[in-house]
C-alpha cells in the first residue's frame, strides 16, 4: 500500500490511567510491519513540562533519549523495541512544547495582533504536528497520553477530531482503550466503565471506531454485544485485551484477537497474508522453557518505581533470552545498604544504573567496591560508570578525597562538569547560565574503541554509536595513573577527549560505559553488553 496520504490511527485511554497505551500502539504497530507495512508512532503527552528531561523518575519513569538527542517519553521506547523503528524528536510532544511555540509566534507577531486562542492557535499546532516529517509511512500511529475526562487532554482530543473532518473517515481511525473490571463479589465483568468513557469521548465529538477493552479473562459473547450497543460500535469491533505473562505476547494476543485485521477491514484493506509472528513465538518460548537462572542486583535510588528503569529491565530480559535464562531482578536501595554482604549473598551480576545527584551515592560506591573485590560481574551505566572511577581512585589509588563537582566542591575532581564538546556541527559550549535541561550530551555519539580491550570482543567493532544523556565526564588529565594501576579506559570519543567506556585488567568482567546502551537493545537485536554480562552472570552462578 502506497498513498500520498498515510493512514492515521488515534489511540486514546479511558477509566483509568496505566492501562498499557503506549504498549498497544507499539504491538500493534509491530503487527502491522509483520504485514509488510511501513510505520511510525507517535506520542502526544498533555503535561505542561516541555519534555520529561527535567521530570522526576518519581513522577513520570524514565525519559527515553532518541538517537537525534530528543529526551522522551518513555512510551517511545516501547516503540522502538517492539518496531525497531527509530524515534526522532518530531515524535513526542507535549502540552508545554506547543504553548511554547505557539507563544513565541504570538511574540514575535506572527499572528498579526490576532486574539490567540486553543482554537484554532492551539489546535493548529497540534495538528502541524501530527501531519509533519512524515515521508511514505503507510501507517502513522498517535497515541493521546493521558485519560479521557482530563482537563490537560482536551485540545488534543479537539485536534484529532478536526484532522478526521480535514483528513476523511477513510483516512483516520479512533482506538479507544478502556479496562473491563472484574468485581469479585458478583462475579462477572463490568461494561459500565466503558460505556461512561465513550460518552466522555463522544461528548467531545469522537465516536471511537474500535475498542480494545483491557480484562483479566476472556469477555463472554453477550457482554460484546453490551458493549458494542451501547458504546455504537461493531460487535467484531470490540477487541479483547487480556492480561498475558509477558508484554513479549501482546502482539501475538492482538493477531489471535483480530485486532490487526479489524484495522484493515475498517480502512477495507485486504491482505491476505497472516503477520509472520515466528520470531515473537520464539521469545516467548524461550521464556517459558529457560535453560538457566541469575540474579540480577540493580542499585539505584527510584527502585521503589521500577518504570524509572524501564529500558534497562527490558535490556537485562534481552540479554536474558540470548542466553535463554530466567532473570530474577534484585531492587537495592541505594540510601539503605547496611549490611553489604547480606545485600548481595545471592546475586550473580551487579547493575549500577544511571541517575543523577550525590543522594544515594555512597551505597553505590559500596556495591561497586564489593563487585570488584569480590570478582563479580558488573556493569556501571552513565553515572555507574563514574562511580566507578571515584570508588577506584579512593580504594585502590589511595586518593581518598577523590570525587565528583556534582557532588558540591572536590579537592580531587576526577568527575567534572562537561562544558564543551565536538560534534558534527562544530564545538558546543555550556556554563552554568545554561536552561538546566539544555545541559547535557544528548544523543548519539561516536565511540572509538582499542582493539586489544575486553569491550572490542564483546561489540566486535571499533567504532560504535550510542545514546548519552549526561552533565559530568571523566577528567581525562588524571586517566593515565588509573592504566598504570589496572583500569584501562577502553573506549574514548573520536577526538580521544572524552572517556566512554572502562574495564578492569585483573576482574572477570567489569565494565562501565559513560552512555545508555539499554536504550538500543531489542528482543530481537539485544544489546551485546547486556548479552556479555548476562553470560558472566550465568557463569559466576555456576561457581556459587
Amino acid at each position: 500500500m502506497k498513498n500520498s496520504t498515510p493512514k492515521f490511527i488515534f489511540i486514546t485511554g479511558g477509566v483509568v490511567s496505566s492501562l498499557g497505551k503506549g504498549l498497544a500502539s507499539a504491538s500493534l504497530a509491530s503487527l502491522f510491519i509483520s504485514r509488510g507495512f511501513k510505520v511510525r508512532l507517535r506520542k502526544l503527552d498533555p503535561y505542561l513540562n516541555v519534555d520529561p528531561g527535567t521530570m522526576s523518575p518519581y513522577q513520570h519513569g524514565e525519559c527515553f533519549v532518541t538517537d537525534d538527542g530528543a529526551e522522551t517519553d518513555l512510551d517511545l521506547g516501547h516503540y522502538e523495541r517492539f518496531t525497531g523503528v527509530n524515534s526522532r524528536k518530531s515524535d513526542n510532544v507535549t502540552t508545554g512544547k506547543i504553548y511554547s511555540q505557539v507563544l513565541k509566534k504570538e511574540r514575535r507577531g506572527d499572528y498579526l495582533g490576532a486574539t490567540i486562542q486553543v482554537i484554532p492557535h492551539v489546535t493548529d499546532a497540534i495538528k502541524k504536528f501530527i501531519i509533519s516529517d512524515i515521508s511514505d509511512e503507510d501507517f502513522m500511529f498517535c497515541e493521546i497520553g493521558g485519560t479521557v475526562g482530563d482537563i490537560e487532554s482536551l485540545p488534543f482530543i479537539e485536534a484529532i477530531r478536526q484532522l478526521r473532518n480535514e483528513l476523511g473517515k477513510e483516512n483516520t481511525c479512533f482506538v479507544h482503550v478502556t479496562l473491563l473490571p472484574f468485581i469479585n463479589a458478583a462475579k462477572e465483568l463490568k461494561t459500565k466503565p466503558t460505556q461512561h468513557s465513550v460518552k466522555e469521548l463522544q461528548g467531545m465529538g469522537i465516536q471511537p471506531d474500535i475498542l480494545l477493552c483491557r480484562t483479566e479473562m476472556n469477555i463472554p459473547e453477550d457482554q460484546k454485544k453490551k458493549i458494542a450497543q451501547f458504546c455504537n460500535v461493531k460487535e467484531q469491533a470490540v477487541i479483547e485485551a487480556i492480561d498475558v505473562n509477558s508484554i513479549y505476547e501482546v502482539p501475538i494476543a492482538y493477531n489471535e484477537a483480530g485486532f490487526d485485521k479489524e484495522i484493515l477491514d475498517y480502512f477495507s484493506l485486504y491482505d491476505e497474508k497472516s503477520p509472520d509472528l515466528s520470531a515473537w513465538k520464539k521469545i516467548i518460548s524461550i521464556q517459558r522453557s529457560s535453560e538457566g537462572e541469575v540474579n540480577i542486583g540493580i542499585v539505584g535510588k527510584y527502585t521503589s518505581i521500577i518504570d524509572s528503569y524501564k529500558s534497562l529491565i527490558e535490556a537485562i530480559t534481552h540479554g536474558g533470552i540470548a542466553n535463554k535464562t530466567k532473570i530474577n531482578l534484585v531492587w537495592i536501595d541505594s540510601e539503605n545498604i547496611d549490611n553489604v554482604s547480606n545485600c548481595f549473598k545471592d546475586v550473580h551480576g551487579i547493575i549500577v544504573p544511571g541517575g543523577f545527584g550525590e543522594r544515594g551515592s555512597d551505597g553505590k560506591i559500596l556495591a561497586i567496591n564489593y563487585a570488584r573485590s569480590n570478582k563479580i560481574p558488573f556493569l556501571g551505566i552513565c553515572l555507574g560508570m563514574q562511580l566507578a572511577v571515584i570508588e577506584f581512585a579512593r580504594n585502590v589509588m589511595n586518593y581518598k578525597e577523590a570525587s565528583s563537582t556534582e557532588f558540591g566542591t572536590s579537592k580531587f575532581p576526577i568527575i567534572s562538569l562537561l562544558t564543551e564538546w565536538q560534534t558534527k556541527k562544530g564545538k558546543e559550549k555550556r556554563d552554568i547560565l545554561s536552561e538546566y535541561g539544555g545541559t547535557m550530551r544528548l544523543g548519539s555519539y561516536e565511540c572509538h574503541l582499542k582493539q586489544n580491550s575486553k569491550i572490542f570482543d564483546i561489540y566486535k567493532n571499533d567504532k560504535i554509536h550510542e545514546r548519552h544523556r549526561h552533565r559530568y565526564e571523566v577528567n581525562l588529565d588524571l586517566c593515565d595513573k588509573f592504566d598504570e594501576s589496572g583500569m584501562n579506559f577502553a573506549g574514548m570519543s573520536p577526538d580521544n577527549i572524552l572517556p566512554e567506556t572502562l574495564e578492569l585488567t585483573d576482574h572477570p568482567w567489569f565494565i562501565a560505559v559513560q552512555f545508555h546502551p539499554e536504550l538500543k537493545s531489542r528482543p530481537f537485536q539485544p544489546h551485546p553488553l547486556f548479552v556479555s554480562f548476562i553470560k558472566a552472570s550465568l557463569n559466576q552462578s555456576r561457581l556459587l
